[in-house]
């Protein structure tokens, strides 16, 4: 390739020539800045997307979620502080003229109309209809969930959020807790960009404070309804937006030149490198990497040597927000900007690592010029520098005079306290001559402390030692740096304080070594079964026993012969070769687990439910009317249902495991329920507790599913059993119920669509399949150790058992008595809906089941709900603390 002058122009590989393009409309001007337009250059750029899903706006859904759940904590628990606003506001309403706020009320009205369908036109004459649809989708789903929300007010929510939310109508009746016709006005104002355009957005927002004055003072509304109608549209509209995605304002090429004129540059052309095919995205998305890459260009001039420009816009500068933000929060003693910086601040940080690295005599790109390319991004402009990335080196060209060269640009950095916080294989450039440069140093720190440093270290030895192994790469450290500045590294050479990518990789490379591990296993297994041959047909218990003890072992040492150890193992063996008392021991800098957090948010929505069921007028009732004999005996008989769980869970585990901590994680339950499904959340906690109790995942998988599968079996025979003896008790007085034949004729009608469509069938034999894969093989085993088999049968028996007598238990404590096959029968198809609901712990399904089958037998409707929320307070809401105590006392101890 030639530049226009004649002069010899270096090739890129990878590059694609910018030049003409089409402008958006509103950007041919931009393009003129600074010197005239851009002369004609042949080639495209890659198309950009059409729209972005911005995290910004995923952020404002959470918050918005988050102040809706703010208000109705406050009218739950503030109960005084709400009706003190209504009444401030009622008084202040009597002292306003009723006919100004009549005509402020019709004014509004038809102004909150009005406004936006002008907006709506004035954007349909410039052609920007798509902006106005996001807008109409909005509006109609925020009117949708405005009549969800209305609905659980006033069917399901406690009495205090009523009241909070609704009031005695001018009318009659009750006000609406959210207004039908606002949040969609709100939804679609935001969704359509009003709120950027500053007359559009006062006149906007004029029209909804006037509205919403106008109704609060005529009587109409409540303040608490008011907030919460603004927090619904408001949300809604984000969520629309980060969902379907919001138009690309991206700088074009076009922007890039006019910038670089701007600056005093001549360019003549620019070569951008091209975005990345399916299958390098794909690789990026494998090593854990989900940021976009900079937009770089190499820009020839009219005279002088090449350019290196990044742009930097607002979807790359946003890309891993949330990653930020969670790492910002789980590590402890490091500095940590704030997490989404403005674009000045991401150039201003990005100039000063710059000339900060050159001072301290590192090889960094020099940067002689940066500029604002409009208000969506910025450029920053490099000396051009040629050469490979580390990633594109292969192996054989790693040297140890270039790892040496790499280390010596650490120093140079460590000497001025500047971490770089990114010293993966991508931020290493080598040149023709061998020179290695540091790159992207946006993410780096001034003035960094002793434990960036040494993390800056840590990741480096993991990046030469993922492609050249750990002794070569310690020998080159320490030639360098030095065995004790090695050495002190090793308390951070941890997957945490390393980056996200080689994280990813690590952790590849470790599924890797298990399948190997795996597959050595069944090789050696294999190979030992030919040998020794079948066991004869009539060989006794003793003879098979010992042969799968001899097969056991056999797997056993296969397994410790294959296995390998990992990447940062090697290097701290390598390490200790040399400073045999350097440091091993992890430093700590995780300050909050991800386990834990879940826990915390777990804990508060527990709290939060519990103070809600137990502040409810039937609840109060229940402490009121019940006799306290018989809900002690109701509690027992809960208490009862935890051993019970433990036996059931150990009988389908023929290996030795504690049955005091089984009965531990079986009360840990009792929390992990009210956060989840009832079906998923036992099951999950099982399956990982026999995991840390040291059975491989397939056989605590395949034990779990087995007491499911033995569980599901049982619960269909006992109900079987228990309906035939109630069906003979009560046949003349019993007759079909609507809601059974409805929830049965659903049932059929699902079987059948999932049997009929092939992509649904398929789908749901791959799951079953994948679930019950080792249940068979896993009950076998238990088949051939009776006491075992009798255990889990017991304990399943026990536990139906005890379920039920707390259930009589609770019915006594009103007074009213049925016989035992009765309240068995409605317990078990309680259970059944309970599990089969996706609410957490079947709350709602379980409690209309259970209310409707006692009363369906002839119990008072009073005396029926007051015995099914007893029955509820012993067995659901009453064990969450416990629970939480356990569940949290587990996941310190490391056996959850």
């Amino acid at each position: 390739m030639r530049r226009p002058g004649g002069r010899d122009e270096e090739p890129v590989l990878g590059a694609t020539r910018v030049g003409d393009l089409p402008q958006e409309p509103g950007r041919a001007a931009a393009a003129g800045e600074g010197g005239g337009p851009p002369g004609p250059v042949d080639g495209d750029e890659p198309i950009l997307a059409a729209r972005v899903h911005r995290p910004a706006d995923l952020l404002r859904v959470l918050l918005g979620l988050l102040g809706i759940g703010v208000v109705l904590a406050l009218a739950t628990w503030a109960i005084g502080t709400t009706e003190g606003i209504e009444h401030d506001v009622d008084a202040g309403a009597e002292q306003a003229p009723s006919l100004l706020i009549s005509f402020a009320g019709f004014a509004s009205s038809v102004a909150v109309l009005v406004v936006p369908v002008a907006f709506a036109i004035e954007r349909l004459v410039k052609r920007d209809g798509l902006r106005i649809a996001d807008g109409v989708l909005a509006a109609v789903l925020a009117h949708g969930v405005s009549l969800t929300f209305s609905l659980w007010v006033a069917r399901m929510s406690p009495d205090s959020v009523q009241n909070a939310l609704t009031r005695d109508a001018p009318g009659g009746g009750l006000t609406d807790p959210v207004h039908d016709y606002l949040a969609p006005v709100i939804a679609y104002a935001t969704a359509v960009g009003m709120t950027h355009r500053p007359r559009w957005r006062l006149a906007m927002w004029s029209v909804l404070v006037l509205d919403g004055v106008a109704v609060l003072v005529a009587g109409y509304t409540t303040p608490f309804s008011i907030i919460v109608t603004m927090l619904i549209g408001w949300t809604i509209a984000y969520a629309t937006l980060y969902t379907v995605g919001s138009p690309n304002v991206r700088p074009t090429a076009q922007h890039l030149l006019a910038g670089l004129r701007h600056v005093g540059f001549r360019p003549v052309s620019a070569l951008r490198a091209e975005d990345p095919d399916e299958a390098e995205r794909r690789a990026r998305r494998e090593r854990g990497d989900y940021s976009e890459p900079s937009r770089r260009y190499l820009v020839t001039l009219e005279d002088g040597p090449p350019l290196d420009v990044t742009v930097v816009d607002r979807a790359q500068q946003a890309q891993g927000f949330f990653y930020r933000l969670w790492r910002r929060l789980a590590l402890r003693g490091i500095t940590q900007r704030r997490s989404l910086p403005t674009l000045r601040q991401v150039l201003e940080q990005e100039a000063l690592l710059a000339y900060a690295a050159i001072a301290a005599g590192a090889n960094a790109p020099k940067l002689i010029a940066t500029s604002e390319l409009g208000p969506d991004a910025v450029m920053l402009v490099y000396e051009h520098i040629g050469g490979r990335d580390l990633d594109s080196l292969p192996d054989d060209e790693i040297t140890d005079a270039l790892m040496e060269a790499a280390w010596r640009q650490v120093v140079a950095l460590q000497s001025r306290r500047i971490a770089h916080r990114r010293l993966d294989g991508g931020s290493l450039l080598v040149d023709h001559l061998g020179t290695v440069f540091l790159t992207d140093l946006r993410g780096g720190e001034i003035a960094a402390g002793d434990l960036l440093l040494r993390m800056d270290v840590a990741q480096l030895l993991t990046t030469f030692g993922l492609r050249v192994g750990a002794e070569r790469t310690v020998g080159a450290a320490v030639s360098v740096l030095g065995p004790d500045a090695v050495a002190d590294s090793l308390p951070l050479l941890q997957p945490i304080a390393l980056t996200r990518g080689t994280r990813a990789t690590l952790r590849q490379l470790a599924r890797e070594r298990s399948g190997r591990e795996r597959q050595a296993v069944l090789e050696a297994t294999r190979a030992y079964r030919e040998a020794r041959g079948s066991l004869p047909e009539n060989a006794d218990r003793k003879t098979v026993r010992a042969a799968r003890q001899a097969e056991k072992q056999v797997m056993e040492e296969a397994l410790e012969e294959a296995r390998e150890p990992d990447l940062l193992s090697l290097i701290r063996q390598q390490v200790l070769l040399i400073r045999p008392q350097a440091p091993i021991e992890p430093a700590r800098v995780e300050r909050i687990k991800p386990r834990t957090l879940v826990s915390i948010i777990a804990a508060v929505f527990a709290a939060y439910f519990l103070s809600i069921q137990v502040i409810t007028p039937e609840f109060q009732r229940v402490w009121e009317d019940a006799n306290w004999g018989w809900v002690i005996v109701a509690a027992l008989f809960s208490a009862l249902t935890y051993f019970a769980a433990a036996m059931s869970l150990l009988g389908f585990v023929p290996e030795k495991v504690a049955y005091g901590r089984t009965v531990v994680t079986q009360v840990a339950g009792s929390f992990v329920k009210l956060v989840a499904p009832a079906a998923i959340g036992g099951v999950a906690l099982n399956t990982r507790y026999l995991q840390r109790q040291g059975l491989r995942p397939g056989h605590a998988v395949a034990s779990v599913g087995a007491s499911q599968l033995f569980g599901l079996g049982s619960h269909i025979v006992l109900l079987a059993v228990f309906g035939y003896i109630t069906g003979t008790e009560h046949t003349p007085s019993l007759s079909p119920s609507r809601t059974v034949i409805a929830g049965l004729l659903t049932v059929a009608v699902a079987a059948l669509i999932i049997t009929a469509v092939p992509r649904l069938r398929k789908s749901l034999s791959e799951r079953v399949r994948t679930l019950f894969a080792g249940v068979v093989p896993r009950m076998l085993d238990v088949v051939q150790r009776p006491k075992k088999l009798l255990s889990g049968i017991g304990g399943m028996l026990l536990m139906t058992l005890a379920f039920v007598m707390c259930l009589d238990a609770s019915l006594r404590a009103f007074g009213w008595e049925l016989s035992y096959p009765t309240i068995a029968v409605v317990f078990l198809a309680g259970n059944a809906l309970g599990s089969a609901a996706p609410t957490p712990g079947g709350i709602g399904a379980v409690e209309l089941t259970l209310s409707a089958g006692l009363a369906a037998f002839g119990v008072p409707e009073h005396a029926a709900l007051g015995a099914v929320l007893l029955f509820r307070l012993m067995t659901f809401w009453l064990p969450v603390l416990p629970g939480w105590l356990a569940f949290t006392q587990l996941t310190r101890k490391g056996a959850i």
